[in-house]
């Protein structure tokens, strides 16, 4: 196995409703068997590399590459005393995601096709807008996915309630009346802010989807935006689910449920994320990386689309070759590609 770390710079400054940040670090992973390298990866700390050096790693050694959920039990076990949430399980994430890149690799199939695929093709959405943008920006970022075929957008809220109204204007003047556009507030507001926010989105700028609205740990709050929102607002949460566990109680809450294949516990979770949505009746939608998600999201009977995340496009363009490209809205797996279709291509500049 073999553990990259890389920490990128961003192309400006960005901010969300409760965070500020300049970099984002990337933890890559391969596995190699028969001649074939897997690769994964996720976007966390430099300490999760550590971590899979130290404790997934050894597990290897005697790995079945055409199983990856055995090998996936075995890491779960592997950090019981360690913790399996948080650094663990994007530890677990990346490892797993290179598993079934190395399987699909052997087999000689793209990864698509050697899950129970569902779909040819998955609807993607563009996402970015942070509130560090200049208006100027917000509008030329959002247009540009429009001129590309895009028919959602979300742009970040919450972190100057005041000025969002101003920001909202731009983005619904930017996308047009028949765009969807969709919020992220990042857990910034209690759960009356929250609602009273949802009504504004909802009413003036026809918001359709208000992400995060109170912090992920807050369940209750969650589920009162959701039951008190205004019809036609799609209240949704999940990229900080860290297992199963997290989602099935996260999907009690929501009218979507978002899952993170960089943070749930990899692709081996994020296809049984699909069942969860299943059975509470209620869509699937996939956070970020979506080089990594694409293959996993044609596996989702449930799936309604992929975030095209502004950072993880940029930086996995930068790493790989073979990353997806997104047409008219829509991602597609290359047939002629194997496994997630991706190489690592250099180390950035």
């Amino acid at each position: 196995m073999k553990v990259l770390t890389f920490e990128i710079p961003t192309d400006e400054p960005e901010s969300d409703g409760t965070l500020e940040w300049d970099s984002t670090t990337i933890v890559v992973v391969e596995v190699e068997a028969r001649g074939e390298i897997g690769i994964g990866y996720t976007y966390g700390d430099a300490s999760v590399g550590a971590l899979i050096e130290s404790k997934l790693a050894p597990l290897l050694d005697d790995h079945d590459p055409l199983a990856p959920p055995t090998t996936w039990m075995r890491m779960r076990a592997a950090l019981r005393n360690v913790g399996q949430q948080g650094v663990g399980a994007m530890a677990i994430s990346a490892v797993d995601i290179a598993l079934w890149d190395l399987k699909a690799k052997l087999l000689g199939v793209p990864l698509a096709d050697a899950l129970p695929r569902f779909h040819d093709a998955v609807p993607v959405y563009g996402s970015g807008g942070f509130t560090s943008y200049s208006l100027e920006h917000l509008r030329e970022q959002l247009r540009g996915w429009v001129d590309h075929g895009f028919s959602r957008v979300k742009i970040k809220v919450g972190r100057d309630p005041g000025a969002d109204p101003e920001r909202l204007d731009v983005a619904r003047e930017a996308v047009g009346p028949n765009v969807e556009l969709m919020v992220d507030a990042n857990g910034a507001f209690d759960r009356m802010e929250a609602l009273a926010w949802a009504q504004r989105y909802h009413e003036e700028w026809n918001v359709a989807w208000l992400e995060e609205p109170v912090s992920s740990e807050d369940l209750d709050g969650m589920a009162f935006v959701r039951d008190h929102g205004p019809p036609g607002l799609a209240i949704a949460a999940g990229e900080y689910a860290w297992d199963l566990a997290d989602l099935a109680r996260m999907a009690r809450c929501v009218d979507v449920l978002q899952a993170d294949v960089t943070r749930c516990g990899g692709i081996t979770a994020f296809i049984r994320a699909d069942g969860i949505a299943r059975a509470h009746g209620i869509p699937l939608s996939a956070h970020c990386a979506p080089a990594a998600s694409l293959h996993a999201c044609c596996a989702c009977e449930s799936l309604v689309h992929l975030e095209y995340f502004h950072d993880h496009t940029r930086i996995e363009s930068m790493l790989f070759e073979g990353v997806p490209v997104a047409h008219a809205g829509v991602l597609r797996p290359d047939p002629e590609r194997s496994g997630l279709g991706l190489a690592v291509a250099r180390a950035p500049a």
